[in-house]
């Protein structure tokens, strides 16, 4: 499926799938939105990705009326505020429209990356694939998740920046006795970043402009170790940051922000190495996403796969592998 097709199926499909709520449940981030692009790139046919849609529609709740953002309120008055996400999303569609693509993205993503571990990483992740479908609706609607769930981890630490390798930093974090409270991936995480010595330990590695793929090769070996949830997690929201980067002033900044999130992560997912899963070929691989109805599954197939045609390497593959074994 060529790039023009596939967008031009994207826009249909996020079209029909526009008028349901961000979540589900009790906290649950939607994933139709990403699922139907991820699905697509994977070469779905459309009934396949109607199918799916359908599937999947029925557990989401309808989307809550556009709300009117108050105005010369500024935009950062309701960060983190989950209510906020119709009046947020009407506000975006309408900067979209006034500014365009490229002026709001850079308005928006470096004040919204210091929250960007809120829900899992979905805001970033949501809005790394909106920005692919090339669609303004889902890139409001994206965009208003992340600010409605924006979860800020506290200020930067200063810098001590003795190592490059984010492995080596790791190994150095604090680990709890116990697995960290919490229902939610986000709860967990944010319980880590305020562990006595978790801000002094992240100072410690230095961020410069390669940073970002030793994190998204870093958490490739940690999913193809492991087959951990927060980790797959870590995976996807590392190929959002890639796609988005292009749009922030200050990459380096915006990594950081984002090394403190993905470290927190780390940590909350209490990921150990497990039985090494065969490696497999991309085919078969790519067979099993797009006959899947797990959207994680999808979406991490997805993820590699644009990772691999990014970065290179065989880690993507490895990682990939590991859905035959556990999904």
């Amino acid at each position: 499926m060529t790039r023009a097709a596939t967008v031009q199926g994207a826009a249909a499909a996020l079209d029909a799938v526009a008028g349901f709520d961000a979540e589900y449940g009790d906290g649950l981030s939607s994933h139709l939105p990403m699922a139907v692009l991820a699905l697509q790139r994977l070469g779905a046919p459309a009934a396949r990705v109607q199918v799916f849609a359908r599937g999947y529609a029925a557990r989401l709740p309808p989307a809550a009326p556009p709300q009117a953002w108050p105005a010369d309120t500024d935009w950062t008055a309701r960060l983190g505020d989950r209510a906020a996400w119709p009046a947020y999303r009407e506000l975006f569609a309408r900067r979209l429209r006034r500014e365009g693509t490229d002026t709001l993205l850079a308005a928006l993503l470096p004040r919204l990356m210091p929250g960007c571990g809120g829900a899992a990483f979905h805001g970033l992740i949501r809005a790394g694939y909106a920005v692919q479908a090339d669609h303004p609706g889902e890139l409001a609607d994206a965009l208003a998740y992340w600010a409605s769930r924006w979860a800020d981890l506290g200020p930067l630490p200063a810098l001590t920046a003795t190592e490059s390798d984010p492995a080596a930093v790791l190994r150095q974090l604090p680990l709890p006795a116990q697995p960290p409270a919490g229902r939610l991936i986000a709860d967990r995480v944010a319980g880590v970043a305020a562990l006595p010595g978790f801000a002094d330990a992240v100072a410690r590695l230095r961020v410069d402009a390669q940073t970002l793929e030793r994190l998204a090769r870093g958490s490739a070996e940690m999913y193809a170790a492991s087959g951990n949830f927060t980790v797959l997690h870590m995976l996807t929201s590392a190929h959002a940051l890639r796609v988005l980067l292009p749009w922030l002033a200050d990459p380096v900044g915006a990594v950081r922000h984002y090394w403190q999130a993905f470290a927190a992560a780390w940590v909350a997912s209490g990921a150990r190495p497990a039985a090494p899963a065969p490696l497999r070929p991309w085919r078969p691989i790519v067979a099993f996403a797009l006959a899947s109805d797990d959207e994680h599954v999808v979406k991490l197939v997805d993820s590699c796969r644009e990772q691999s045609q990014a970065y290179g390497g065989e880690v993507w593959r490895r990682a990939a592998s590991r859905v035959l074994a556990t999904g």
